[in-house]
């Protein structure tokens, strides 16, 4: 069995809150067995896969971690829903400040991924969402660790290693696609070579993109105050 079915099978019985004696009886095996499962030190057979899938109502892929849905599914392009597509369920209620940084961050993406779509590297396309990917595991980590009844074993890489972890990768991706971005053809990456398609000023950015590039801008002002705050303390 692969590393990640021992790790699957504790989160699901953590949050469905019940006892491993309770989780073993359920299905119908002992304790002790259940816990060498849970713990990586026995493997167990497709029966009990099956039967595990079943109780816990999700699928084989997903124990055995070939799939982050607990369907089992693989998504395409076609399958991941437009961020606004819920309509009023996806509206933030409260305080204007989460709606505010959204909206901000959500129309600066849209102005980013697409000259990411002009420029046509491939290369810097997978160099920058790696690295805001990482940027939004880092920070739902830290949200998700808020409440201490979270489990850990939602995540393969331990707490305290995934912070930097994740650093230590962005900067990576960081790095590559600044080099990517400046013409280096590094192994098995291809650089930028529609440059001009590129040529960005603030009265480029209003006319071609009208309902994102104030976004933009107030983003850019906003992260370079708090860049250079920090260079001050």
């Amino acid at each position: 069995m692969n590393a990640d079915f021992p790790r699957i099978l504790t989160l699901l019985r953590k949050e469905k809150g019940i006892s491993q004696k309770h989780a073993a009886g359920e299905l119908g095996i002992s304790q002790a067995l259940l816990s060498h499962y849970e713990k990586g030190i026995r493997e167990c057979g497709l029966d009990f896969l099956v039967r595990t899938a079943d109780y816990y109502h999700v699928s084989c892929d997903y124990l055995l971690g070939r799939s982050p849905d607990r369907d089992g599914s693989t998504l395409t392009v076609d399958d991941i829903p437009d961020p606004d597509a819920a309509g009023k369920d996806n509206v933030m209620k409260g305080s204007v400040l989460p709606v505010l940084n959204k909206k901000l961050i959500a129309n600066s993406l849209n102005i980013l991924f697409d000259l990411l779509q002009r420029a046509g590297s491939r290369a810097l396309t997978q160099e920058v969402s790696s690295f805001l990917m990482l940027a939004v595991y880092r920070m739902f980590r830290v949200v998700y660790s808020v409440n201490p009844k979270n489990q850990d074993s939602f995540f393969t890489i331990p707490r305290r290693l995934s912070s930097p972890y994740a650093a230590a990768a962005m900067e990576v991706c960081g790095a590559n696609a600044e080099a990517v971005a400046s013409g280096e053809a590094l192994e098995g990456q291809d650089p930028v070579e529609k440059t001009e398609e590129l040529a960005i000023t603030t009265e480029s950015l209003a006319e071609q993109y009208p309902l994102f590039s104030s976004s933009l801008l107030n983003l850019v002002q906003n992260s370079e105050h708090r860049a250079a705050e920090g260079a001050r303390r």
